[in-house]
């Protein structure tokens, strides 16, 4: 599971600019310059001094036709001396360029501007990848990373009770609370560490786009798992941040590979799943979280690396591994979020958020200005769930089921020669020879994997994966889709692809 840390792709990063400009024959300068831009055009250019003001300005100077495909760009430590900034400031605009496709590094040659800087159509994102909208012709359908419906609470008696409730209260003011007492107080009980503040967002990934959108500014380094959840690998992108990914094993993320990440890239945020992470179904130990703390406290101390921690606990009510979180330790620093989409159902669109107030005030402020709140009417049916007897049973059956059916695939597949860590969660990460030709060998068979590529964060991972859901898969499936599974993890490609370094 584990992959080696590389450096991350960045175009005409400081130091790369240096020895540019260092390699470059004094008597060859002028002659280079003249034949590109110059650093005092680009900085009269810019349309403040920040990181986004610089890229927004050579943005529209290449939309605009005045640097055309192919311009050399002068250093990044030119642009900044040009400008009184900080190269870093100018770096964060040059990784955010690159990223969008506008410019591109040629190593000791410099940095250009893009032979199609801004193409008709946005490239697709790595959730679309994941989720194509196609026509499901497969009779095995282990690709959607979606519970069993199945196995869901009921809605009826949910919605019963709420008939019988008085509603003027909840549907005719906006003035309200956001959150309902109750429901506060009820999750409250069992949250992992004091929160300063408690929200109710639309979902997790609703919590991580706004937590990251008020936190994180273009060109930001954000510490990831790798691999990682692809919605928050779009989330980073569509900001300009850069993924800095770290390695994980069974137990969650790998201390010594954090610590050279902070070391090396001062992260403003740290964004990770501590139990049933999607896609390994690794869950944190009680000895890796008191290792990860004493990272993240030793890098605050030593070198002022304080970074934002969001923890997505995306699978609560149907994991086994008890929750472990930094919260516990770092309670200054984290922000948890507790979805319910797995265990009571995704249309509720319901998250709990709790954490510091000075990280989830701005999210807040912000949300006023937007939908204000979530539905208290859902909120009223959450609530009926969390407390009734037959919905909390419900819930821990399908907590038992999910674990006997990915068991069960594990047993089958361990018959065949193949030996998968136990997880948590209705998630297998399933190494294979070859994505594409393992993809191929499934459709052969009727049978619909999620491709890995989208989960990593590194272009060329050492090893290719597939992504098996098991939440839907029956008893008498499993047998026939181990062995199919089997032959898929030893297809060969078509063709010889040789992996880089």
């Amino acid at each position: 599971m584990t992959t080696e840390l590389g450096p991350p792709h960045a175009a005409g990063n400081d130091d790369t600019a240096a020895a540019d400009a260092d390699a470059t024959p004094a008597s060859a300068k002028p002659a280079m310059e003249s034949a590109g831009e110059t650093a005092a055009d680009l900085a009269s250019a810019a349309h403040d001094r920040t990181a986004a003001g610089i890229a927004a300005g050579i943005s529209h100077r290449i939309r605009s036709g005045a640097l055309p495909p192919g311009t050399r760009l002068p250093t990044v430590r030119d642009v900044a001396r040009e400008l009184r900034v900080s190269p870093v400031t100018v770096n964060q605009a040059w990784r955010a360029l690159a990223a969008a496709g506008a410019i591109v590094a040629r190593g000791r040659a410099g940095t250009f501007v893009g032979d199609n800087p801004h193409p008709p159509h946005p490239p697709v994102g790595r959730y679309q990848r994941l989720h194509p909208q196609s026509d499901n012709t497969f009779r095995v359908d282990l690709s959607r990373g979606t519970p069993d419906p199945l196995l869901l609470p009921e809605l009826t008696a949910a919605l019963r009770d709420l008939g019988a409730t008085a509603l003027d209260g909840l549907s005719a003011t906006y003035l309200g609370e956001a959150v309902l007492p109750e429901l506060e107080a009820a999750v409250r009980a069992d949250w992992p560490a004091r929160a300063e503040r408690l929200t109710i967002l639309d979902g997790a990934l609703d919590a991580v786009d706004r937590l990251l959108a008020a936190h994180v500014r273009l060109g930001d380094p954000v510490a990831v798992e790798n691999p990682c959840f692809p919605p928050f690998l779009d989330m980073l992108s569509r900001l300009g941040a850069r993924p800095i990914p770290i390695d994980l094993d069974e137990q969650g993320l790998l201390p010594d590979r954090l610590a050279a990440a902070l070391a090396a890239h001062a992260p403003v945020a740290l964004l990770l799943q501590p139990r049933a992470q999607n896609p390994t179904g690794a869950s944190f130990s009680a000895q890796r979280v008191r290792q990860l703390a004493d990272v993240l406290a030793d890098a605050a101390v030593t070198a002022g690396t304080a970074p934002l921690l969001i923890e997505d606990d995306h699978s609560a009510g149907i994991t086994h591994a008890p929750l472990r979180s930094l919260a516990t330790r770092l309670p200054a620093r984290t922000v948890h979020i507790r979805s319910y989409s797995k265990s009571h159902g995704a249309d509720l669109r319901l998250a709990a958020v709790g954490g510091p107030a000075c990280y989830l005030d701005p999210v807040l402020e912000r949300r006023m200005l937007g939908p204000g709140w979530s539905s208290r009417l859902l909120q009223r049916v959450l609530l009926h769930m969390l407390t009734d007897d037959t919905a909390r049973t419900t819930v821990a059956d399908a907590r038992t089921r999910y674990r006997a059916r990915s068991d069960a695939l594990r047993k089958s597949l361990s018959r065949h020669g193949i030996h998968l860590p136990r997880g948590d969660g209705i998630n297998l990460w399933f190494p294979v020879a070859d994505e594409n030709a393992a993809m191929i060998s499934l459709a052969a068979a009727g049978i619909k994997a999620a491709p890995g590529g989208p989960f990593e964060v590194t272009d060329h991972p050492h090893t290719d994966h597939l992504r098996l859901t098991v939440a839907a898969l029956t008893d008498a499936e499993i047998p026939e889709v181990a062995r199919h599974l089997a032959i898929a993890a030893a297809a060969a490609p078509t063709y010889r692809r040789v992996r880089r370094p």
